[in-house]
């Protein structure tokens, strides 16, 4: 699989500059928009569902789902942790646009699995404040996936908690295996 990051970088392999790398992507922009047609959607997602998932660069949610655009509404940050945050974009996606049902996919091979709560400490110490959002590090992914499906299930603002599942999504195979929630 070829991959952006794997391209070549320049001369001699030499890193691109700062500001090359988003120059690359406003360019790419350009080209998509030049042959861009309004899809004439609006922002509620046809299968009505919502899906949270790591940001890792691996996971290719749409195509490891079989997801069209504006099938779904996708919400990604570090290791898919139902935060505050996650909760504010959940609760918005069912009470203004429709969905229904949540899907939560962590994965193997998580970066949160090798820090812990220490790196706030450690970034207070790089620059005298201390983040006031949690690291939501893990040594277990399966129990982890337990704990969104529990903070996703009893959450008062969320008004579907009936059709919330769990999945590990595996690094290696592209497959999901499924969290039993007890």
């Amino acid at each position: 699989m070829t991959t952006s990051a794997s391209l070549p970088t320049g001369p001699e392999g030499a890193i691109s500059p700062e500001g090359a790398v988003i120059d690359r992507l406003v360019t790419a922009n350009e080209r998509y928009a030049a042959a861009f047609t309004d899809p004439g959607m609006d922002a509620r997602p046809v299968l009505r569902v919502a899906v949270v998932a790591c940001m890792d660069a691996r996971l290719d949610l749409h195509a490891a789902l079989g997801l069209e655009l504006g099938d779904c509404h996708t919400i990604r940050n570090a290791g898919g942790a139902v935060t505050d945050d996650v909760i504010r974009s959940l609760t918005i996606s069912q009470r203004a646009l429709g969905t229904r049902s949540v899907v939560l996919i962590h994965h193997t091979g998580c970066g949160l699995e090798s820090l812990t709560e220490d790196f706030r400490q450690e970034l207070e110490a790089e620059v005298g404040q201390r983040p006031a959002w949690a690291v939501e590090a893990f040594r277990d992914v399966d129990q982890d996936v337990r704990q969104s499906m529990q903070r996703v299930r009893t959450n008062p603002f969320l008004v579907h908690t009936d059709d919330v599942r769990g999945f590990v999504f595996d690094v290696k195979s592209g497959l999901l295996r499924e969290i039993d929630p007890a």
